[in-house]
């Protein structure tokens, strides 16, 4: 990145030393023994979710803004937190919906808000993959807190409100799975935005498939690309196959079952939304740019996932 330089590496696994040496920077075991040293402008929070709360106020109490991997927090106790001291101090939260970033995002938001689709009626998408077993030695992966649900769905819950708007409830599915793990494994949603638009999400991690966003992006240099859809957005007129962009539409006829619909695909190439997303946050850090994802913001994004569990405990609808 021309806009920043890397001064510390901070890290509880000393293996992670040897990133920082290979690197010229220094490394440092806790976050608070970084801060006695030294007075970053912006800390990137990369821990399991559930480790995000002691650095991320700590780094905000330094006078640093950070930019925290999602979800922004494990509870919506610890969410609060974080907004209350950021307001407080004065100092931007940003969370890491790198999707957000994508141009093709950006542009079915834009299609979708506009009216492009006419009347957004419904959208259906799916991450289905299979994660491979070594991911699961680390024991912390197999929990809760890391499972899909968390991890995988808080993306999809994120890039849905980012299109199509806020979620007024959900009713969910849930079963752990074949793996044996304490998380579960594999969840069916259904959505009501309150657009009037409904929605339906297939997650699971235990499943061979094409159709995953890292599967199509190639954004995971572990993963293979396919380039499969994984959404698709139906309204009153046209449809849109997502992310590939291909509009589905009637020309100068009724738009009906009767009548030829014509694909035009859209023309817009997958960006690296990693660096546009560091680009950005060094932009707000300098005061040219307003934050693409504020820690509220991200915060409804953490409720509407908790409600998943909520929702698959109860057995019944959960409005938010």
């Amino acid at each position: 990145m021309e806009q920043a330089e890397l001064i510390a590496i901070v890290d509880t696994d000393p293996r992670a030393k040897e990133i920082a040496e290979a690197v010229g920077t220094p490394f440092y075991a806790t976050t608070g023994t970084m801060l006695r040293s030294l007075e970053p402008d912006g800390v990137i929070v990369s821990t399991p979710t559930d480790r995000h709360l002691h650095p991320l106020l700590k780094s905000l109490q330094s006078g640093a803004h950070v930019l925290v991997e999602k979800s922004i927090a494990a509870t919506m106790e610890e969410a609060e937190a974080v907004v209350d001291l950021s307001e407080k101090v004065s100092r931007y939260v940003l969370v890491g919906y790198h999707r957000r970033y994508y141009e093709n995002i950006q542009e079915t938001r834009r299609l979708i808000q506009e009216g492009g689709l006419g009347q957004l009626v419904g959208v259906c998408g799916q991450w289905t993959i299979r994660k491979a077993d070594g991911y699961f030695e680390v024991n912390w992966r197999q929990l809760r807190t890391a499972g899909p649900v968390m991890t995988n769905l808080s993306d999809e819950i994120d890039t849905l409100r980012f299109v199509c708007g806020e979620v007024g409830s959900l009713s969910v599915n849930i079963r752990r799975g074949i793996r044996g793990h304490p998380k579960k494994e594999t969840a069916a949603l259904l959505l009501n935005f309150e657009c009037g638009a409904l929605g339906a999400f297939l997650l699971s991690d235990a499943t061979a498939s094409p159709w995953a966003w890292e599967h199509l992006t190639g954004e995971n240099p572990v993963s293979p690309t396919y380039g499969q859809n994984v959404y698709r957005f139906v309204g009153s007129e046209p449809a849109l196959d997502f992310p590939n962009l291909v509009l589905w539409q009637h020309t100068g006829q009724a738009a009906d079952w009767n009548h030829q619909m014509t694909a035009r695909p859209i023309d817009i190439q997958l960006n690296d939304a990693f660096e546009a997303q560091c680009t950005h946050f060094c932009r707000v850090i300098a005061g040219w740019e307003q934050s693409r994802i504020t820690a509220p913001d991200a915060t409804r994004s953490l409720a509407a996932v908790l409600a998943v569990f909520d929702a698959a405990e109860r057995g019944v609808e959960v409005q938010l």
